[in-house]
Parts: C-alpha cells; structure tokens; sequence
C-alpha cells in the first residue's frame, strides 16, 4: 500500500485514545472555570471537531520525518552513483543502508522496500517509483529532486556532477531548515508552558484557598468575566500555534 502523505487515516486504537485523552483535557479545562459538570461535559463533546487538526498534525509530523530520511537517500544515492551504479541498483543499495539507520517501519525505508519489490520482481522503472514518491511526498525537496533526475535523465545530462551538486545544495537547505525548525519548537515549548499556567493556577487556587476565587463561580458577572478569561486563553493559544506552525 502506498502512502499519502498529505493526509493521515486515524487506526480505531489511535482515535479512541485521542478521544478518551481530549475529552478529559476539555472537560477538567471547563470545569475549572465554571465549576459546572453539565457545561464541561458538554463541552467535552467538542473534541471531535478536533479530529482532523490531529490527523493533519500527525501528517505533518509524518512528511517531515520523511524530509529527515530523504537527506540520508540523497548521500547514499549520491555515493553509490559515483562509484558506477544505476540509478536502479543505488535505490536497491540505498535501501540497505537505511535500515541500518532507521527503523523498519519508518516512512522512507518502507518507500525504499516498496521500490526494491517494483524493481527486482515488478520490473518497474526507477521513473515511475519516484515520480509516484514525488507526487505523495507533500514535499518540495522530493519534487524538486526527482524533476532534476527526470530533466537529466530526458536529456542525457552527466548524471553522476548534476545529482551529486543537487544533493549538496539539497542537504544545505534540509539543515537550514531542521535548524529553523528546532528554533520555532523552542518558542513554540515556551508558548504552550505559558498557555497551561492560566489553568495551573486555577487548580491550586481551587485546591488550596477556594473561598478566595468564590465570586468567579458566583452569579452573571462571575461566570462572564470567567468565560471572556477562557476565550482569551484559547485565542492566544490558537495565534500561538499559527504564529509558530512554520513549514520549511
């Protein structure tokens, strides 16, 4: 079966752990702000209009492991070109070393099985298995290589100077890029720690003084005041997370 990685489909184990695990954030979220169990069971429900920003998050995660894999295949294919082979035989080749990296079940080693079954026992052109790799990947990098390969292989370019400089200018921009991404998960870390502090805070205040915070629960402008506090948390939570959502 080959993968689409612009979209991933949920296992029933996955979906009901997402549910189970959301529900309960939503619903202890709520309760702390308004002290109802109707309204935070209520709005408990609500987490399956969360569903497909999980699937698109674990998407996303999934096409960027496979951006982290591909710079790997790019330095096998690169060595193994070099040194007199086909671009077959370095797929096949490639596929051997990246087990001894990676794990079987990771997206570019079952990519690289796939191709080594289509090119031993399928007889299927090297052509045609990155194409279909380069239009599932969601992948500019993997686009843009595979469309040098095809313009090079189209017009008899010198395959070894053109894949090998690709591959070089491709591996700079990937680390540019990991290094971009590890910045914005830093700020993205930051960000999530002070959006949890509002809740925190509220747990210790119910716990410890709840006398205290009583006139927050207590009639209309209690409860509105609290609920404009919630909006706002959630407001910021969501500009945080697009203002640090940067795809490279």
């Amino acid at each position: 079966m080959r993968i689409d990685y612009h979209t991933y489909d949920l296992t029933g184990r996955q979906k009901l752990t997402f549910l189970v695990i959301g529900y309960l954030c939503i619903f202890v979220g709520v309760f702390l702000f308004f002290h109802s169990f109707i309204a935070s069971a209520l709005s408990g429900l609500l987490v399956w209009i969360l569903i497909p920003r999980y699937q698109a998050w674990l998407a996303g995660r999934r096409r960027r492991e496979l951006r982290h894999q591909f710079k790997d295949l790019l330095i096998a294919l690169s060595s193994s070109i070099e040194s007199g082979r086909q671009m077959e035989q370095a797929l096949v080749e490639a596929g051997d070393t990246l087990k001894d990296i990676y794990d079987g079940d990771t997206p570019m080693v079952m990519e690289l099985d796939h191709m080594r079954r289509g090119i031993l026992e399928n007889n299927e052109s090297d052509l045609d298995l990155l194409t279909s790799l380069a239009e599932r990947s969601g992948s500019d990098d993997i686009r843009n290589f595979v469309q040098v390969y095809l313009t090079c292989r189209g017009t008899g370019g010198d395959l070894i100077r053109i894949i090998s400089h690709t591959t070089d200018m491709m591996t700079d921009k990937m680390e540019i890029g990991e290094q971009i991404a590890v910045l914005t998960a830093q700020k993205r870390l930051e960000g999530r720690i002070i959006s949890a502090m509002p809740f925190a805070m509220l747990l210790v205040l119910n716990l410890l003084s709840p006398a205290y915070i009583s006139v927050l629960y207590e009639g209309f402008y209690g409860r509105t005041v609290m609920f404009i506090c919630l909006v706002g948390i959630l407001l910021g939570i969501w500009l945080m997370e697009r203002l640090t959502d940067v795809e490279y």
